[in-house]
């Protein structure tokens, strides 16, 4: 933009948020290499993770939305497997909850891991205040061994699990809890297996001593997070760039006047906000955005819900801890975004062993014209049916859209 406008129409701050979001830029042509992955993670700064696997893991998404079909090893590789030529891009930490953030940015979160420094949760932070000597054993054990499961620790340490006791994850034993701990602090980072599982290390080995070392003030790591927020939204509030990286407001608002004194960000006031704005000097505004895509329920364009709903007029929840019977929509609900608005929503599963992508409800907003939404979103299923492996789409009669999909996907 040439010059910062005073005022937004709702469809220019739309717009101008899918930009920040990555969805005008170019798609590839071939198939896409780690330097679309990285512009994509240029744009997100982050990508959020859960461990729900009915489709494919959160963390694998935003890029699929952003560039198409790619290869799943652009992640892993970037995160957990780096090599000589491709060096590791991304580590794992609290940020907006569990994500993997830039490795560069591991400093920016040394407040947050004295915050963390006896764990994250009260229970882990009992275990570990009992247990100091047993977490020196545990530290111990992963210094010598390199990274590991807490089983294996606890084998290495003599420690065995009563009778008939599980060893899942959400039966956890306390060298979990220490490990857990430990991460939260900064101490450990960690690597994911093939099955998701984590296996701590020194964050050092991880993330490189260099950064582990670097110290940022509390002030000074706001600051930059909150303009990385902002970068990434394009035009936000201040709640908007709070939950990015989950600050507190009054946080936000401490160094908000520094990123307008240096010119980062300047206010605006968007047409039906209650709030006044801060738009980024990088913020550009399209004419019009013609991308179509699903997104994850994770992504950084939908995951702060009131943001969604100011900006697409779409109120979404996930409604994956409903119970099933008094869920409206589905438990793994993705939004679709057509054009610069959100226009449907479909519950999806990965069934890989019948090789199918089930679409077990499928939803249009009021207002649209069913036929136009089915035939494009048909397009978009079938070309996530083939980046996760499935042969074929099938559409349960659930949802007002599900006729029309159904006719469009056969």
């Amino acid at each position: 933009m040439s010059r910062a406008p005073d005022r937004l129409s709702i469809p220019q701050a739309r717009r101008i948020a899918l930009a920040a979001q990555g969805f005008t830029d170019r798609l590839p042509t071939g198939a896409p290499t780690r330097s679309h992955f990285t512009r994509v993670l240029g744009r997100t700064r982050l990508l959020q993770m859960d461990s729900v696997n009915i489709l494919a893991r959160a963390h694998y998404l935003p890029t699929f939305s952003r560039i198409g079909p790619y290869d799943d090893a652009l992640v892993d590789r970037a995160a957990w497997r780096p090599s000589a030529r491709a060096p590791r891009l991304l580590a794992e930490y609290w940020a907006h909850e569990a994500a993997l953030i830039p490795v560069d940015d591991w400093p920016l979160f040394g407040w947050r891991m004295d915050e963390y420094r006896d764990g994250r949760y009260r229970h882990t932070r009992e275990i570990l205040q009992r247990n100091r000597s047993q977490a020196a054993d545990v530290l111990a054990v992963i210094a010598e061994k390199g990274a590991v499961v807490p089983r294996e620790i606890e084998a290495e340490l003599g420690i065995t699990r009563a009778p008939g006791e599980k060893g899942a994850w959400w039966i956890r034993g306390e060298v979990k809890h220490l490990c857990e701990a430990m991460f939260a602090a900064g101490t450990l980072s960690a690597v994911r297996s093939e099955h998701f599982h984590r296996h701590y290390d020194l964050a050092e080995r991880v993330v490189g001593e260099d950064r582990v070392g670097r110290v940022v003030g509390r002030r000074d790591a706001h600051r930059a997070l909150v303009a990385r927020a902002a970068a990434s939204h394009g035009v936000a509030t201040v709640a908007d760039l709070a939950d990015y990286y989950r600050l507190k407001a009054a946080e936000v608002r401490d160094v908000l006047p520094d990123l307008v004194d240096a010119g980062e960000v300047t206010t605006v006031q968007v047409d039906g906000w209650d709030e006044h704005a801060y738009l980024h000097r990088d913020a550009r505004l399209p004419r019009r955005v013609d991308r179509s895509t699903l997104l994850s329920p994770f992504d950084p364009l939908v995951f702060f819900r009131p943001r969604t709903q100011r900006l697409f007029d779409f109120r979404y929840r996930i409604e994956i801890y409903v119970p099933e019977n008094k869920r409206v929509h589905g438990y793994y609900v993705l939004p679709y975004l057509m054009g610069e608005e959100l226009v449907a929503r479909v519950d999806l599963k990965a069934d890989r062993s019948a090789g199918v992508l089930r679409v077990l409800a499928a939803h249009v907003e009021p207002g649209r014209d069913h036929g136009a939404v089915a035939e494009s979103l048909a397009d978009d299923l079938r070309r996530l049916a083939r980046w996760r492996g499935l042969d074929q789409v099938e559409v349960a009669p659930r949802g007002e859209l599900a006729s029309a999909l159904g006719a469009a996907v056969h």
